[in-house]
């Protein structure tokens, strides 16, 4: 039941209840009144009595929502023209009252109930009166044919009132929808609003001018250094921003410099508006994350300078391949001296070192798609231990694969996963030894908290200081003479290509683990779902 029926029918009710109160009144109206005219006021107060208390009970059965609700509007209806009817044979002189009030009836039992139904009703109560008019008032007089004529045009006008109410009706509820429609709209709209600011990597503020904030979003919050709840005063909470705003509010001008709000944040440039024009009742403060900026720019900056390289490199390959190509021509020759062959194993060595830095500008620069598939995570990394260990030399080093939690699924690209294991061993075996010492390298597939697929490559050298540890994923971070600094940021780009994580950890008791946490089937499942 809408609000717009449940209202007409609670009308329609307390209507009912005044309309019995007048039947009421009438029958026990004095007998020196003279008006109106009581036949037998003994049942002419009996039905005034009868259809009040069915009134009282209607409308306390109005007041709760019934499903039944248009069978409980036609049993009234019904009883409305009953009682009319038999009004009319107690109180013949109040005639027309009887009659327009039954009218009111119909016209609100026509907004609430369908056409067909709404017009029995109307014929029913036309009927009614024109049978009570030739019982009622002797055939062939002057009386008679008034009151006819009379019946005849209530009963006209009970049709039109109720074809009238019911087009009236559909235009309501028309009307109702439509606004109960455009309701949901709007606060679907206000949620998707709220939402998208709450979401914003800009952090965003409404202050009023008491200098208290009356909305805030995570983003703000954050640069904010994370307040409770209960702190609304900008002055105590943020006092540079307070500032700002004051000296913007009082000269117009924006001060544009960054500046951190908060211990441990980032820092951030505010930018202010009003929330409506000529009016410093709110103020909209908008912080926009420099790091953000930052970063945004280093993305260019590497999407710009890969590029660059990429063709540099190319143009590199060829001559670095006839210097390699020589030198290995000449150690085949049989009449070289101790000096040119260490000469010769230099030259070798350091066209492996320039290839190494070619591949790691093309893939760069080289962004490829990864093709997930399905893999068997422990025999994945036993097959790759096995494939490096024949491709390379590792001396007394040792390199071995370790499945640690029987069968371990996991979904990725094997290509792109071998690319960043290779990496992340070739580091190890490389930086992960104590001096004086072989490296002990460890490929450990298992599965972590909640099934999730985990692969590590651990160490036992010195382990990376914290300092160290914070940079080593950025572009061109290295500390050694010889590395480019691309190695690990390729690795993590690659990782999260297949939805990982790669994360450097500590060991207790010295080493290093570089963990690569990967996405289990029903994960992927989840998200095509």
């Amino acid at each position: 039941m809408t609000g717009t029926v449940r209202h007409e029918w609670l009308f329609l009710n307390y209507f009912r209840v005044a309309q019995a109160l007048v039947y009421v009144g009438l029958s026990f109206s004095p007998p020196g009144m003279g008006w109106p005219r009581l036949e037998t006021p003994g049942i002419a107060r009996i039905v005034a009595l009868a259809y009040l208390g069915f009134a009282v009970l209607a409308l306390l059965s109005a007041r709760r929502n019934s499903p039944r609700m248009q069978w409980m509007v036609s049993v009234a209806l019904a009883v409305d023209v009953a009682a009319a009817l038999l009004a009319l044979s107690t109180m013949s002189n109040a005639r027309i009252g009887i009659e327009m009030m039954l009218a009111v009836n119909l016209a609100t039992g026509a907004l609430l109930l369908p056409l067909r139904l709404a017009a029995f009703f109307a014929a029913l109560a036309t009927l009614g009166l024109l049978g009570h008019t030739l019982l009622e008032l002797p055939h062939g007089s002057g009386t008679n044919d008034f009151h006819l004529l009379e019946s005849s045009l209530f009963g006209l006008a009970y049709f039109a009132i109720v074809a009238l109410c019911h087009v009236l009706s559909r235009q309501l509820q028309a009307t109702e929808a439509l606004a109960e429609q455009r309701s949901i709209d709007l606060a679907n709209l206000a949620q998707v609003n709220e939402l998208i600011i709450r979401r914003m990597k800009t952090g965003v503020l409404l202050v009023d001018d008491a200098n208290r904030i009356h909305q805030i979003n995570e983003s703000a919050w954050m640069l904010l250094g994370n307040p409770s709840a209960d702190q609304r005063d900008l002055g105590r909470l943020a006092p540079e921003l307070s500032r700002r705003l004051y000296h913007w509010m009082t000269s117009g001008k924006l001060d544009e410099t960054a500046t951190q709000l908060a211990d441990g944040v980032p820092e951030v440039v505010p930018r202010f508006t009003r929330l409506a024009p000529n009016d410093d009742s709110l103020v909209l403060i908008f912080l926009d994350d420099t790091s953000l900026v930052s970063r945004r720019a280093e993305e260019l900056t590497l999407s710009s300078l890969g590029r660059l390289s990429a063709s540099i490199a190319h143009e590199i390959r060829n001559p670095l391949a006839a210097i390699r190509y020589s030198a290995q021509l000449l150690a085949e020759s049989d009449d070289m001296n101790a000096t040119d062959q260490r000469m010769v194993e230099i030259i070798n060595n350091h066209c492996v070192r320039l290839n190494e830095i070619i591949e790691n500008i093309l893939q760069l620069s080289r962004r490829e798609r990864s093709r997930p598939e399905t893999l068997d995570l422990g025999h994945w990394a036993s097959d790759f231990v096995a494939e490096y260990l024949q491709g390379n030399d590792i001396g007394s080093d040792s390199l071995r694969a370790i499945n640690s939690s029987g069968q371990v699924i996991a979904v990725a690209d094997p290509q792109q996963l071998q690319q960043v294991a290779w990496n992340l061993v070739q580091n190890a075996l490389r930086y992960g030894r104590m001096p004086g010492e072989p490296a002990r390298v460890m490929v450990v597939a298992r599965l972590g908290e909640h099934g999730v697929p985990i692969l590590e490559v651990i160490d036992r050298g010195p382990g990376i200081p914290p300092k160290v540890a914070a940079q080593i994923f950025e572009p061109f971070y290295t500390t050694h003479e010889y590395g480019t600094g691309l190695g690990l940021y390729l690795a993590r780009q690659m990782s999260e290509a297949n939805q990982a994580g790669l994360e450097y950890v500590r060991v207790a008791g010295g080493g290093s683990c570089f963990r690569l946490v990967l996405t289990p089937p029903a994960r992927v499942g989840e998200a095509l779902a």
